[in-house]
């Protein structure tokens, strides 16, 4: 095994000259107040496993934490805990990065942007957790354990058959200097395991209050370094927490009852610990739990379905709380703003997918309204077009970014996804219909009558200042014209020479967004054909 061998022999040497029992540092006093180790500030961090893609769970923490830090002008730190080499999914960790970026929260140091605490990868830091090992091990706080996998499976299986549960039974703890000495000597396989003693004190956590839990009576003395010479999640996060000045912890619920067992190894170092706040359950609408394997979760694949960052960041903070209440279209400055981590409550909150989009509608809305994101859109918009359409577009006239700007105005609020406008319901913005002249005919005898009186009327149409309310009350004008064409035939004739189809936006919403040109055009046909 690769675990510490060039410490091997010295250890063994100072194991005959260390005291018994644990070093006690300074009990640390967690508080909700703010405090960071002097010269560093507020110090929050992100660590995510690459063993796998982010998903609206993860980005949930990494926005908590986010946001705790920039709300008392701290720092936000992204750390890849990659220690399970066994799982490790090629190009997540750089994903995970990327992901942050593109939804606004970027961590203040991390593997790409580097920063003073670096590495900011697990893997780039075994030297350290080696360095940790071995002062346990000289405080006599962790010991060497040979258990076989195969002795391990079968406590595991006797005490599920006692209904118990299956825990380690410290049994290598109690090996002599000798015996260990031996074992080494033979290239034994081995993994390193912290010893815990009774006497965790209680601490209070930032969201559950006031916890008291004694790890000791309820489970084995835990792996700290595995044989495979990478750490566990429990060594490692303490050695990076206390290296890295981390000052707080927001983590997911599931690590509250590991966190006595965390500070028992605070404790064994010396350090003070930073202060705990584990954020409640994010849950399916069923109630089961979110799963890296739920493609429709995925960050990777929300964004390329269309979803923004902001109808993201939305959704999942309004599933939770932390925040004096719950409302569409915050953005990222008003989450910050209004977070307040006393009011983080201990309830399970359910992500209802369903509501995604109307999320997002919100948001694109706002989007299209500010003048600076709107050009962004215009772009996105334009190579969709393209795609999507490619030579069948209107004489190139469609890729017109006054075109394309003035259907987005047109349509905000009416659409959930940019995607949505070159879907086939929105093909006639790109496109013109072919309409059978039986199909007008059907629907009235007055067709060319109809389109000659609208084309006289948008000749005069002040395009920039009439609105969809105005442009429909000079329709409905018009149909006094006409003696045997009811208003509602006149407007699914308008339609369908429009559009091609029997349904979507009004007839006047339709000719706004076309603008008055093409609409000439298109009726035009009509008259002459």
């Amino acid at each position: 095994m690769l675990l510490l061998a060039a410490r091997h022999r010295s250890w063994q040497l100072r194991l005959q000259i260390a005291p018994f029992g644990l070093i006690v540092g300074r009990e640390a006093v967690l508080r909700s107040g703010l405090c960071g180790e002097a010269g560093t500030g507020v110090r929050l961090r992100f660590g995510p496993s690459p063993t796998g893609f982010l998903h609206l769970g993860g980005l949930r923490t990494a926005l908590y934490n986010y946001i705790f830090a920039k709300k008392h002008g701290g720092s936000f730190v992204l750390r890849i805990e990659d220690t399970d080499q066994s799982r490790l999914v090629p190009g997540a960790a750089e994903s995970i990065e990327n992901v942050l970026e593109w939804a606004g929260i970027p961590p203040d140091e991390s593997p790409q942007r580097g920063g003073p605490y670096g590495p900011y990868k697990q893997s780039e830091r075994l030297d350290l957790y080696l360095k940790a090992t071995e002062t346990l091990v000289m405080k006599n706080a962790a010991y060497y354990c040979f258990c076989s996998p195969q002795r391990l499976e079968i406590l595991k299986k006797e005490a599920l058959r006692m209904r118990q549960t299956p825990k380690y039974d410290n049994r290598c703890r109690h090996l002599t200097l000798k015996q260990i000495e031996e074992r080494l000597a033979q290239g034994c396989p081995h993994v390193i395991r912290f010893r815990m003693e009774e006497g965790a004190q209680p601490f209070e956590d930032l969201v559950y209050g006031v916890n008291r839990l004694e790890p000791a009576s309820v489970e084995g003395d835990p792996v700290i370094i595995k044989a495979d010479g990478f750490p566990t999640y429990h060594l490692a996060n303490v050695v990076d927490d206390h290296h890295m000045k981390i000052s707080h912890v927001l983590r997911g619920t599931e690590w509250l009852t590991s966190t006595s067992k965390h500070l028992l190894m605070y404790r064994a170092f010396g350090w003070d610990p930073p202060a705990f706040a584990h954020l409640p359950l994010l849950l399916n609408k069923d109630g089961s739990k979110l799963s890296k394997r739920q493609g429709n979760l995925l960050i990777q694949n929300l964004s390329q379905n269309g979803f923004l960052p902001e109808a993201l960041l939305d959704i999942v903070t309004n599933s939770g709380s932390g925040f004096s209440g719950n409302r569409l279209g915050r953005i990222l400055e008003e989450l910050v703003s209004e977070f307040d981590v006393t009011k983080i409550t201990t309830h399970s909150a359910l992500l209802d997918l369903d509501k995604l989009p109307e999320f997002n509608r919100i948001h694109l809305r706002q989007r299209v309204e500010d003048v600076s994101s709107r050009q962004q859109l215009v772009t996105e918009l334009q190579a969709l077009v393209a795609k999507a359409f490619g030579d069948e577009l209107i004489d190139g006239e469609a890729l017109c970014t006054d075109y394309v700007e003035r259907v987005l105005l047109h349509r905000k609020g009416h659409i959930t996804r940019l995607q949505d406008l070159v879907s086939p319901a929105y093909s006639y913005l790109w496109i013109r219909p072919v309409v059978l002249r039986q199909q007008m005919l059907n629907l009235s005898t007055e067709g060319e009558k109809i389109c000659s009186v609208v084309v006289r009327l948008l000749q005069t149409w002040p395009n920039d200042s009439v609105t969809p309310a105005e442009l429909n009350s000079e329709l409905r004008a018009l149909q006094a014209q006409f003696t045997g064409t009811k208003y509602s035939v006149m407007m699914k004739f308008l339609r369908l020479v429009l559009s091609g189809q029997q349904q979507g936006p009004s007839v006047a919403e339709m000719m706004l967004s076309l603008g008055p040109k093409e609409v000439c055009q298109r009726l035009q046909r009509v008259i002459i054909n």
